[in-house]
């Protein structure tokens, strides 16, 4: 079991209020790649949390850690928790991007805290994020990773007999490496099979959460255009198995698992 002390806890929250402002022309190029990758057909307007094909991480080759991520203690604190998730986030649309013009963001570490959990202490880090572009903010986003150890091996899901209802998703090999592709990310349990078997313990490649998000929020755009959206990941998800993609209700939407068991929850608000 994965234990915090509360000298290490201390000495990660002096991370809190730590900034990082990065300045770019939005490229309309990377806009229509992560609009393809999530399944966009009409990727000039309306593509699902257009933000997140912007302001990638770019850490040279001797910064990147054994899992794939940026080395630790940079901007983020220096967790020494093995594993590390995007578990969620929450967003608000204040207008529309426009691409080919400069555009700001500032991310802000808003907090860390440590909770227990079944493999052990969790320790959630909170990183509010501003996207501006012609000096208004176009774009609020607080997001939540969680830091966790190592645990027990996780179990394949085993199918239910009855499949549960929704719009069957169901990602390749190749689906995962362009969405990694299209963000930039390094992580490791999503397209190195003996890494995430071997070291992490799950049972095969991890779709992104992100990923699982955007088709959430594409669904989501089905009922008018984004105000907020807001989703948080609940189970992993896992290469091979069908995702079923639904609404749950007004503005609630789900992603289910082979299983039935609900892997992320999302809500959203229209204009």
């Amino acid at each position: 079991m994965g234990g915090v002390s509360e000298a290490q806890l201390a000495d990660w929250q002096e991370s809190v209020g730590r900034e990082l402002v990065e300045e770019q022309a939005l490229d309309p190029l990377a806009l229509r790649r992560f609009a393809r990758v999530i399944g966009r057909q009409d990727e000039t307007d309306h593509v699902p949390l257009p933000h997140w094909a912007f302001f990638l991480p770019c850490p040279h080759n001797d910064t990147i850690g054994p899992d794939g991520h940026p080395k630790r203690g940079d901007f983020l604190p220096d967790i020494t928790l093995p594993r590390r998730m995007f578990a969620a986030s929450s967003m608000t649309f204040d207008g529309a991007l426009k691409t080919g013009a400069p555009a700001r963001q500032t991310s802000r570490v808003a907090e860390v805290t440590r909770k227990s959990g079944n493999s052990g202490d969790l320790v959630f880090v909170k990183v509010e994020k501003r996207l501006e572009q012609g000096g208004k903010i176009r774009v609020r986003e607080m997001q939540t990773y969680v830091y966790r150890g190592a645990g027990e091996p996780t179990p394949l899901p085993v199918p239910a007999r009855t499949m549960p209802q929704g719009q069957s998703w169901q990602p390749n090999e190749v689906d995962l490496f362009r969405f990694s592709a299209a963000t930039f990310n390094g992580h490791r349990i999503h397209y190195d099979l003996p890494y995430t078997t071997g070291v992490e313990g799950y049972p095969a490649l991890i779709v992104h959460g992100p990923f699982t998000a955007a088709r959430l929020a594409e669904l989501a755009m089905h009922d008018g255009f984004l105000a907020t959206f807001s989703f948080r990941a609940k189970t992993p998800l896992f290469l091979g198995q069908p995702i079923f993609l639904r609404k749950a209700g007004q503005g609630s939407y789900e992603a289910v698992r082979c299983d039935g068991a609900i892997a992320m929850a999302a809500t959203a608000e229209f204009r």
